[in-house]
């Protein structure tokens, strides 16, 4: 168990900030930055991969509605590959925390880095478990990205896309060494680059 997080910060225009996506083998990073509403709380936040999907479904609107302020951040296939997974994450991060309606005055970030930023911010381990905000902000990018990679899975069939998000599970990692690599994959992870040197099967031939 986590001790709970006390901020410096006491005040209410504080953003949570989380992303979803650093490990996949395929699709964008996806950010998001919430400031809630200390007046209209939300029961139920916690780390968004503790929540079942329907929960996640359910969260997701009503975190919309009753937050001072949210947006989302993303950075593509071709920024992680160009920039590196971490600073595409961090580039993403700012873009959520620059589209807020507010500008908040101290961001919380979960995990242990902190973007540059023009406001003061604070890297929360495990904040995502510990601090209502970054909940928001996780259930919020988690929902985005894992919607984005059941409509991937319809556009590239075969790779399970619908059911792993994008993650090098063994399934994932053997359709790509059987079917290749596709545009959405990230040339700059591993298990992509080493697909790259195998030829792929044509099915169309047996």
């Amino acid at each position: 168990m986590f001790e709970p997080f006390v901020s410096r910060y006491q005040g209410h225009l504080v953003a949570g900030v989380d992303e979803v996506g650093r490990g996949p083998l395929a699709g964008a990073v996806v950010t998001a930055a919430v400031i809630l509403d200390p007046a209209n709380p939300i029961k139920g936040l916690t780390d968004s991969k503790k929540l079942t999907d329907k929960k996640r479904e359910a969260l997701f609107p009503e975190i919309c509605e009753k937050a001072l302020a949210w947006s989302l951040g993303r950075a593509e296939v071709e920024e992680i590959d160009r920039l590196n997974i971490f600073q595409a994450t961090m580039l993403a991060m700012q873009r959520a925390i620059s589209g807020l309606k507010i500008a908040p005055e101290h961001v919380l970030i979960d995990g242990n880095h902190c973007p540059t930023l023009d406001v003061s911010s604070e890297a929360v381990v495990k904040g995502d478990l510990r601090v209502d905000c970054i909940s928001a902000a996780s259930i919020l990018a988690k929902v985005v990205r894992d919607r984005e990679m059941v409509l991937l899975d319809q556009q590239y069939p075969g790779y399970g896309l619908a059911g792993h998000k994008g993650y090098p599970t063994r399934q994932h990692v053997e359709a790509l060494n059987l079917l290749g690599v596709t545009p959405i994959h990230r040339r700059s992870f591993a298990p992509v680059r080493n697909a790259l040197d195998i030829k792929p099967i044509n099915l169309s031939l047996f």
